[in-house]
């Protein structure tokens, strides 16, 4: 691996492969959590409660997750250049037409439309870059991918900001308009996966010769070698084994706190009395931090080769900046709070990502790692849903708060317990 070929090829592909699809993932998480800062104008124009937006944000995930393992397994056989393609054009279409809904029914249909729409985008691309990056690269990798989300946030929160802004241009509400416009770089990039992708190393025609027969012999021993480690390549296997509803369990508190945050965050912030432009502008403080976190964070991972406590401890971290918001009183400590909830959310997600592929390959894996999504995004549900009742049952943020940490100390016990029963696993075997 520390190879000459292999720095320069790993290199090579990193940079044609990496930032495009953090460029993907940015305008996706835009257009998943853009109702956060529509809602600051919008629940008043159409008359939407609390649990009105937490429950149309979060349907969402349901979408998601009953065409998320087909969405996955289409990718598997045709190819991510085709599938994600189509993925994004479908996306960027319902985004669009989200500005349109007229009242609470509407509302939650086109979000049970984005997420079916959307399906497959996320675990199609942790998919993919198993093709491409041997496993000591993926943690390192898959943390920049993922950055994309608390970069979209830090980015994209004063450009929603701006353009709640247009409001009454050509007779539409700025909320409107943000979903108009936050939805055209989605049906571009998609015409341009379509010609920019690669598949798979064998077809890397922009890579020499030595690198790609020297990647494709390292991708092929990497799978004889989890073949001979027993990994599980079976749909059935990838669908039922236990330690990946294991890990979906882990990634439902992940992405409660992340969605929640990524819906809710503006909602929190805006009660401190402050304009929604600064609204935008504090909100891209935690996401900002936290990419840096996250990219020490996973690098830590790859280098020591440890993973379970890099979950935990970060699943912990998140928790504990959850309820430090929850009993905040200064606008600086919600800030503080909310930076540490990001960091340790954001630090979590790519150590977790490297797990399923070490026990799961081939069809297994691309339905277990949707398998681990379409599940653990349901948090994506509980998470905004849970905040809008309780919003509206006590009039406090702070109750749904609470119960977001506690999901994300539900994550950290079950790490501890798959890790320990992984081991007692190993040692029984020999």
């Amino acid at each position: 691996m520390d190879t000459e070929i292999g720095r320069r090829t790993i290199r090579r592909i990193s940079w044609r492969i990496v930032p495009f699809i953090m460029l993907l993932y940015f305008i996706a998480y835009i257009d998943r959590v853009n109702i956060g800062f529509a809602a600051l104008t919008m629940n008043k124009d159409l008359g939407f409660t609390a649990l009105i937006l937490g429950f149309g944000a979060g349907i969402f995930f349901w979408g998601y997750f009953l065409f998320e393992v087909p969405s996955n397994l289409i990718l598997h056989k045709v190819g991510a250049r085709i599938w994600i393609a189509r993925v994004m054009v479908t996306w960027g279409i319902v985004s669009a037409g989200m500005a349109f809904v007229q009242g609470p029914t509407s509302f939650y249909v086109m979000r049970f439309l984005l997420g079916a729409a959307e399906a497959g985008f996320f675990p199609g691309i942790i998919l993919y870059l198993s093709y491409w990056f041997p496993a000591r690269n993926r943690a390192g990798v898959t943390s920049f991918f993922m950055a994309a989300a608390p970069i979209s946030t830090a980015l994209g929160s004063p450009i929603s900001a701006g353009l709640l802004e247009m409001n009454g241009i050509l007779g539409l509400a700025g909320w409107q308009w943000l979903f108009i416009m936050e939805a055209i770089p989605a049906l571009v990039l998609g015409v341009v996966v379509f010609f920019y992708m690669t598949d798979c190393p064998e077809q890397a025609s922009w890579l020499e010769k030595d690198e790609r027969d020297w990647l494709v012999g390292v991708m092929n021993d990497e799978r004889a070698a989890n073949k001979t480690a027993s990994a599980n390549h079976s749909f059935i296997r990838g669908l039922a084994d236990p330690r990946v509803l294991a890990l979906a369990l882990i990634y439902f508190g992940t992405s409660a706190g992340l969605y929640t945050l990524g819906i809710w965050a503006p909602q929190i912030i805006k009660q401190m009395g402050v304009s929604s432009m600064t609204v935008g502008l504090l909100n891209a403080i935690p996401p900002t931090v936290s990419v840096i976190a996250m990219v020490l964070w996973s690098r830590h991972s790859d280098r020591t080769g440890e993973r379970t406590w890099h979950v935990i401890i970060a699943c912990l971290a998140a928790a504990t900046g959850l309820v430090v918001a929850a009993t905040s009183g200064s606008l600086l400590g919600l800030i503080a709070a909310l930076t540490l909830v990001n960091v340790g959310i954001s630090c979590a997600k790519p150590p977790l990502w490297t797990m399923p592929t070490m026990f799961l390959s081939g069809a297994a894996a691309a339905t277990g790692i949707a398998t681990i999504n379409s599940i653990g995004n349901l948090g994506g549900f509980a998470g905004p849903a849970m905040m809008g009742w309780i919003k509206d049952q006590t009039g406090s943020f702070s109750g749904g708060l609470y119960f977001v940490a506690g999901l994300l100390v539900l994550s950290a016990v079950v790490t501890l317990v798959l890790a320990n029963s992984r081991k007692a696993s190993v040692a029984a075997a020999s």
